[in-house]
């Protein structure tokens, strides 16, 4: 399917994945229709914006009304109990809007849903409960997924490992690494700088869903996977963002028995270590699936690294 100048795709959430899906599908020649809450101040031209709470099915099916296909990029606040209400909630309210709407459904996703693995991440694996937050993707998954069985909605997932790049905060490659090492001071990594660990630049991951929004519907009711760059250690992604930086590798290693004891005073600490499985082994993610299908070649490694890294040296970030 190719844009046209009158068809709209709605964004749900204008998060850092909803700009950037936001700036491509503009690129792209669509009309996109921004929905949440408030209205961003950064809304590009060509853009428009829709109030609407992501909770709120009734609100929502008037939002993207006249919408074929729409962008589920909701971020919801880092917190357990945030996501244990929120991510069935919202799934079941935009479910219901699309359906009433007659809309098709991406649904920007991550890996949570699979819990601890000592094997690469193929979409076939099961949606496990696991902790608060995966079993709250999970939850979520399991309702889209239903809402296809049952030939309510086109639905499909977009799935991504840790994605970075400039403005993406709280990611593994965030403030709490590349930031500090613009300020001069050690990078910060929970329980292990040395396993190999997938990542995704944040421009892979909306081209991704941008390809799903234009794909047909046999590509829906299922699940893809991010194509990732070439597998490195988070060790070795720093050493390129510290060379970009001008500036010494060095990275300080919060031990699992450290940061439980941190958890106690620092609630974003205690949430993180709930994912411990993405840091203390290895994480591969399989995405033959998506690269059969659509496409592969994605943002070098070395230059997204550093021009991520030297956009925080410009504080931009």
């Amino acid at each position: 399917m190719s844009a046209t100048a009158i068809e709209v795709i709605s964004v749900i959430g204008y998060g850092p994945i909803g700009r950037e899906t936001t700036r491509l599908l503009l690129e792209k020649g669509y009309h996109v229709r921004v929905v949440q809450r408030r209205e961003p101040e950064d809304l590009p031209d060509g853009a428009t914006f829709t109030k609407a709470d992501a909770m709120e099915s009734t609100q929502l099916a008037r939002a993207i009304d006249g919408t074929r296909t729409i962008v589920f990029a909701l971020g919801l606040p880092y917190d357990g109990k945030t996501w244990a209400e929120g991510w069935p909630k919202a799934m079941k309210a935009v479910l219901t809007a699309c359906e009433q709407a007659g809309a098709r459904m991406v649904y920007a996703d991550s890996l949570y849903l699979y819990g601890p693995q000592d094997q690469p991440l193929t979409e076939t694996l099961p949606a496990v409960d696991y902790g608060v937050k995966p079993t709250a993707r999970s939850a979520a998954t399991r309702l889209w997924q239903k809402a296809f069985e049952d030939g309510r909605v086109k639905t499909a997932a977009v799935r991504a490992p840790d994605f970075f790049g400039p403005g993406v905060l709280t990611s593994v490659l965030g403030a709490a690494t590349l930031g500090r090492m613009a300020q001069g001071k050690s990078a910060r990594i929970l329980i292990s700088a040395d396993h190999p660990h997938d990542i995704v630049h944040i421009a892979d991951f909306a081209r991704a869903i941008v390809t799903l929004v234009e794909a047909p519907d046999d590509a829906y009711g299922q699940a893809w996977h991010v194509p990732t760059p070439p597998t490195k250690t988070l060790r070795e992604i720093l050493t390129i963002a510290a060379k970009a930086m001008d500036v010494p590798v060095r990275i300080s290693v919060i031990s699992s028995g450290f940061a439980k004891i941190l958890g106690l005073f620092m609630p974003q600490v205690r949430e993180a270590m709930e994912l411990h499985y993405l840091f203390d082994r290895s994480y591969f993610v399989d995405s033959e699936k998506f690269r059969e299908r659509f496409w592969s070649d994605v943002e070098p490694l070395e230059t997204s690294i550093a021009d991520t890294a030297r956009s925080y040296l410009s504080g931009k970030n």
